[in-house]
C-alpha cells in the first residue's frame, strides 16, 4: 500500500512538528500496511523557491532518516505544489517531482477554475517530463464542472484523493462510485499530525473490496514505473 500524499517530515510545513512525531506517523503507517509513503510538504511559490524548499526538505528528510526503525515505510521524497500563473512554462517546477517519477503532486485553490487555469493545468501535464496528479480532488468537486474533471481525466491527469473521503459517512457512498467509475486513481492519507489529521490509509482500505484494491495497487505500481522523460 502506498500513501501518495503526507506531511511527515518534521518540522517543514504545517505537519509534523519534530522527528518523535514524524516516527509515531510512520509506525501508524507500518501498522496499517503502508510500505512506502510520499512525503510532500507544501511548496507554496510566493513564499519559497524551489531551490530553498529543495534545501530545508533534504535537510528534514536526513533528520528523519538517521532515527528511522527497521521495518519503516520507504519515504519518496516530493512536493505538495500550489498552482501559480505560469506554472506551466517554469522550469524549476520540475526539481518538485516525486522521487524519481514524472509526478507533481498540485494543489489548486478551493475555488471555481478558470478556463485559462484548466488549460495550464494541460499545458503542464506531459511538458519536460511531469504528470499531474491532482491532490485531494474531493475538495474541489463542488467548485467545478463534471466537464473540467472530463477533460482532465481525458488527457491522462492522475487524480488523488484523501483516505478520509472514504471513512467519512457522509461522503463514503460517493467515494467508491468515483473510485469504481475511474475517477479516483489512488490514495493519500495528507497526514499532518497524530491528533486530529492522522494516518487512515488502513481504514480506508478496510472500506475496499478485493476488486478495489487491486485496482488501486495497479495505478500505484503504473505511477511508480512513470520516469523521468
Amino acid at each position: 500500500m502506498i500513501d501518495f500524499h503526507s506531511h511527515v517530515l518534521p518540522g517543514i510545513d504545517d505537519g509534523s512538528r519534530d522527528t518523535d512525531e514524524s516516527l509515531k506517523l510512520l509506525k501508524m503507517c507500518s501498522e496499517q500496511g503502508v510500505t512506502k509513503i510520499a512525503a510532500t510538504p507544501h511548496f507554496y511559490p510566493n513564499d519559497d523557491t524551489p531551490e530553498r524548499f529543495l534545501r530545508r526538505r533534504n535537510e528534514a528528510a536526513l533528520r528523519l532518516k538517521e532515527r528511522l526503525f527497521d521495518g519503516a515505510p520507504e519515504i519518496i521524497l516530493g512536493a505538495e505544489v500550489y498552482y501559480f500563473s505560469g506554472i506551466s512554462t517554469n522550469e524549476s517546477v520540475g526539481q518538485l517531482r516525486l522521487g524519481n517519477t514524472g509526478i507533481l503532486l498540485l494543489e489548486m485553490p478551493f475555488a471555481k477554475w478558470s478556463p485559462s487555469m484548466v488549460s495550464e493545468i494541460l499545458d503542464l501535464h506531459g511538458r519536460n517530463g511531469i504528470t499531474v496528479m491532482m491532490a485531494h480532488i474531493e475538495r474541489y468537486l463542488g467548485f467545478q464542472s463534471a466537464d473540467v474533471w472530463d477533460s482532465l481525466l481525458k488527457h491522462g491527469v492522475i487524480m488523488q484523493s484523501n483516505a478520509g473521503f472514504f471513512t467519512d459517512w457522509r461522503t463514503k457512498r460517493r467515494a467508491l462510485k468515483m473510485l469504481r467509475s475511474g475517477r479516483i486513481h489512488v490514495l493519500g492519507s495528507d497526514c499532518h499530525n497524530t491528533k486530529d489529521r492522522t494516518e487512515n490509509m488502513g481504514k480506508a482500505y478496510e472500506i475496499l473490496n478485493g476488486r478495489d484494491r487491486e485496482y488501486l495497487k495497479d495505478n500505484e505500481e503504473y505511477i511508480i514505473r512513470i520516469g523521468v522523460k
